[in-house]
């Protein structure tokens, strides 16, 4: 793996260059966050009231992403449609602040970028790379490709030192962190929630960056389930579903809409919303049993 600190192996390699375009990024996303805690007057596509902070690290992004010559398209979950950014044969999307709703209270965030082969929307068996960022006492950066799942330091000037390689979910799960109000859930599901709750200790944040990267630390699951009224589900199977999936599954665990993978979903829009499961496949397999 190399080190971002130097050139890239292959500096025509729009992924490696996707990933690294982000990670630069990363410490001035979190260094202008300071002052741009408060609401804009607009709403991003999905209906939610944009901060400051959303509208910046959208337009950060969009700029230094399409500026790469192999990058076709750019979506994000702060922008209605697909920005055409030349002839490249990759697409990225972004979900430039996940959890920014925890910026006034001073919680864990981060950035997720997926990597496409076609147009958007894609189906997740498109991806060819994903990433998130986590700003959380320190930056660290999590980057899949080709089944390898490496954990990165993001240094103060947008370096990147390697401190876990052939990242895999650990064997015995430790945590799980379920969203939505319990009242809201299923049957089907709390049921199943009561189960995991008499055997992983609970772990949940707010963001899902924070709370899946709990689960690629010690093993486990995460879920935003369908709810009572919101069966679709919450979180954006363009932007989060599939990228979150993707890395998971790199590092040798499940992910799921409660019947089938993420990546094996039907994509019908861009917005489109899922159910999300990610975790130890044997967790993962239970769920979807019990549905």
């Amino acid at each position: 793996m190399h080190d971002a600190e130097s050139p890239t192996a292959d500096s025509d390699d729009a992924i490696a260059e996707a990933f690294e375009v982000v990670a630069r990024s990363a410490p001035e996303i979190r260094g202008g966050l300071a002052g741009r805690r408060g609401k804009t007057d607009e709403q991003n596509a999905s209906g939610e009231t944009q901060l400051a902070a959303d509208v910046w690290a959208d337009d950060l992004l969009e700029e230094r992403l399409t500026a790469i010559e192999e990058v076709g398209q750019f979506a994000s979950e702060e922008r209605d449609g697909v920005v055409e950014a030349g002839d490249g044969e990759y697409a990225v999307t972004v979900d430039p602040l996940d959890g920014s709703s925890n910026l006034k209270p001073n919680n864990t965030m981060g950035t997720i970028l997926g990597v496409y082969d076609g147009d958007l929307p894609a189906p997740g068996r498109n991806l060819v790379g994903a990433a998130y960022v986590l700003y959380g006492p320190i930056t660290t950066m999590v980057t899949a490709r080709e089944g390898e799942v490496t954990e990165y330091v993001v240094e103060n000037d947008g370096s990147r030192r390697a401190v876990r390689e052939d990242v895999t979910l650990p064997e015995e799960p430790t945590v799980y962190g379920f969203g939505g109000r319990v009242p809201n859930w299923t049957d089907r599901f709390a049921d199943y929630a009561r189960e995991v709750a008499n055997e992983l200790k609970l772990r949940y944040g707010g963001a899902m960056i924070g709370d899946v990267n709990q689960v690629l630390t010690y093993g486990g699951v995460f879920a935003y389930p369908e709810l009572e009224s919101r069966p679709e589900g919450k979180l954006r199977l363009q932007f989060e579903g599939n990228p979150i999936g993707y890395i998971i599954e790199s590092a040798g665990g499940a992910s799921s809409d409660g019947e089938t993978s993420l990546l094996d979903a039907e994509v019908e829009e861009l917005h489109q919303r899922t159910p999300v499961y990610v975790g130890n496949r044997d967790l993962i397999e239970r769920l979807e049993a019990g549905f």
